[in-house]
């Protein structure tokens, strides 16, 4: 059985049948709670609470890294209109500072036109990784303490003129986490492929996708490559990619070969003129819930639940 740890504004709380338990714990981030697997184990015997009385924020606290895989979705890959048997393993980087909480507002900077949304698996690391660890399958587990869910939230024109993402994805709030850290034992991680993530805005389903048949570098692949480069920490966060169903998607193939042609500018003024009537994307009061979750509720890291604010 997974065990599911909370957070909240000054306490870790492990969620048990009948409520949640207060852990006794000093740990105030996500890397000293990991080293105190003793104080977890015993609150399965304290009294509980009602897990409704409880607001949960990130169970992954800040400053840590955020690292995240790029197009590791068959489904997002071919939706950008790419052939994903070309699509490398590659990464970028978030700033931790925009991390935020499941239930918290995701809030838009009034510079951004095109805000969207991408439901994604996180590995938060549970022990140190320096550069040069060899990985494998069979000790995998002992590198990622769990899993969450989360939302790389991007600003879509700010990221494609610029090439690069880590101001579209770095502003504060564009990364919500939780609302659970699920931790796992090696057998439950190697159940990583039946994972399902879905995403809906409004109660509308825009992502339902299964990692098995879709996700093209798994959590080994990917610590093996980025660990070649990147020491990684407990308490890190490793993004493992978004399936199709985001707002933005690519324009035909005619449209893409004639933008091809044009200067950069008259490019993305004609792109973001169509992508102006695109209403996928995310507007002011809008209510996205993003889940992640075996089809048997096996594994189950719970549902996150935020609104869209214009600032």
């Amino acid at each position: 059985m997974t065990v599911s740890v909370l957070h909240t504004a000054d306490s870790w709380w492990l969620k048990t049948p009948t409520g949640a338990a207060k852990i006794d714990t000093a740990a105030t981030t996500t890397a000293a709670l990991l080293g105190d697997r003793a104080a977890i184990q015993a609150a399965a015997g304290a009294e509980t609470v009602a897990l409704d009385t409880l607001k949960p924020i990130s169970p992954v606290t800040r400053p840590c890294r955020v690292v995240a895989q790029m197009t590791n979705f068959e489904s997002h890959v071919r939706d950008a209109g790419m052939d994903p048997a070309s699509v490398p393993l590659t990464f970028f980087r978030k700033a931790s500072a925009s991390i935020n909480g499941p239930f918290d507002d995701i809030v838009k900077p009034s510079h951004v036109q095109l805000l969207d949304y991408e439901v994604e698996i996180g590995l938060v690391i549970g022990r140190a990784i320096p550069v040069g660890t060899t990985i494998s399958d069979a000790n995998l587990a002992d590198f990622i303490a769990g899993l969450v869910v989360t939302n790389d939230v991007s600003a879509r024109d700010i990221q494609l003129p610029q090439t690069q993402f880590y101001e579209a994805k770095s502003y504060p709030t564009f990364t919500p986490v939780g609302p659970e850290l699920v931790l796992l034992t090696a057998d439950e991680l190697k159940r990583f492929g039946d994972l399902r993530l879905r995403l809906s805005v409004n109660g509308q389903e825009r992502q339902n996708a299964l990692v098995d048949g879709d996700m093209l570098y798994r959590p080994l692949e990917a610590l093996q490559s980025l660990t070649q480069f990147q020491e990684l920490s407990p308490g890190d966060l490793v993004l493992t990619g978004t399936p199709a169903g985001t707002a933005l998607s690519a324009p035909p193939k005619p449209v893409q070969f004639i933008g091809n042609l044009l200067p950069p500018a008259l490019k993305w003024k004609m792109f973001f003129t169509r992508q102006a009537g695109n209403r996928d994307y995310l507007q002011d009061g809008d209510v996205v819930e993003a889940s992640v979750a075996t089809d048997d509720g096996a594994i189950d890291l719970g549902t996150q639940r935020t609104t869209i604010r214009f600032a």
